[in-house]
């Protein structure tokens, strides 16, 4: 049933994002300057949800601060820079958006930032723990995989309820969806507005695991080429860190799908009925604390699970050889905070 509502709900709701939030919704970007920050402050600077825009970084955010604020429209923004600064610009914080990290090069895989980033994530967590707990927090800094449990141990040791922080902290996977769309739409020659694919389990390689046989229209290829369209979505991360010859990595687009994600969760806060967005988070469907499926939102984060629908056997088997590599990321971040 989950697959339907999925479907019918998103495909509307993806790209019309309705006027309808807070008057008062604050959110804050940890990571404002850098190559995912500055595009995604962009997106949320025009986005009439939002009436306060808040930027921090340990540089140059006061400069990215002023020029969002000529733009007219009617988020005001501030901008925070330094260890010094961190809590007041979390404090009154609705959303918290953490692009903050170093980007993957060629070569590197999403493992290879983990012990720069994973410190980062470490930090900017323990500070939103205790100065906005209840805001909604979600991670884009890579390898999301670990850095999401990461996040979870610090609000553990912070005397964050487990089922608390299991609702508000989110793994912002959406580009994986994003790019399963298009890359479908593609294929099939099939209007992308209207395409849905689902994606489930991790945000990594062959943690990735598009879900074509739910999409919505319903579509069907060959073995050869469907394996072929997986990996591609597992690897398109890659494939723009190629093309980018070292200048960095996919900036642009996982800046638009956080700040789909982001309006999103405004509207549900909002009391929207009807937004869901795939998100990796806390979840006990698999062998894997942590996993990826369609997340119904709602006035406090997680309001459902809907799980991950039925599976072909093609699915079951990339299901099978990501768990592993999923509980094995999990288990590095875990360990990360608690050694």
């Amino acid at each position: 049933m989950f697959a339907a509502i999925y479907r019918n709900t998103l495909i509307v709701a993806r790209r019309s994002f309705s006027t309808h939030a807070k008057e008062d919704a604050k959110v804050c970007v940890l990571g404002a300057s850098g190559g995912i920050g500055q595009p995604l402050s962009l997106l949320l600077k025009n986005s009439p949800l939002i009436s306060r825009l808040s930027l921090y970084d340990i540089a140059h955010t006061p400069g990215v601060a002023a020029d969002l604020s000529h733009i007219e429209t009617r988020a005001k923004v501030e901008g925070f820079m330094g260890p010094d600064q961190l809590e007041k610009c979390l404090q009154g914080s609705d959303v918290v958006l953490i692009p903050a990290g170093v980007p993957r090069k060629p070569g590197m895989t999403r493992d290879d930032l983990f012990n720069t980033n994973a410190g980062i994530v470490r930090d900017l967590a323990d500070a939103c723990s205790r100065v906005c707990p209840k805001a909604m927090l979600g991670i884009i800094t890579n390898p999301v995989n670990s850095t999401v449990p990461i996040a979870f141990e610090m609000y553990k040791r912070n005397g964050i309820k487990e089922q608390d922080a299991a609702k508000r902290i989110f793994g912002v996977t959406t580009l994986d969806t994003v790019r399963s769309n298009t890359f479908v739409a593609e294929a099939k020659g099939l209007d992308v507005s209207k395409v849905n694919v689902p994606v489930i389990g991790g945000h990594s390689g062959i943690t990735i695991i598009p879900v074509m046989s739910q999409a919505n229209p319903p579509v069907s290829f060959p073995s050869d080429e469907r394996a072929k369209l997986t990996v591609r979505i597992q690897n398109a991360g890659t494939e723009v860190v190629e093309a980018k010859a070292g200048a960095g990595s996919a900036t642009l687009s996982m800046a638009y799908a956080a700040a789909q994600f982001c309006f999103s969760l405004l509207e549900a806060m909002a009391g929207v009925d009807g937004k869901i967005e795939c998100a990796y988070v806390r979840s006990s469907l698999t062998d894997a604390s942590y996993f990826a499926t369609p997340i119904a939102l709602g006035k406090e984060g997680i309001s459902q699970n809907l799980g991950l629908g039925k599976l072909n056997d093609y699915e079951t088997e990339l299901l099978k050889a990501a768990i592993p590599e999923l509980k094995d990321n999990i288990k590095k971040g875990e360990d990360f905070v608690n050694k």
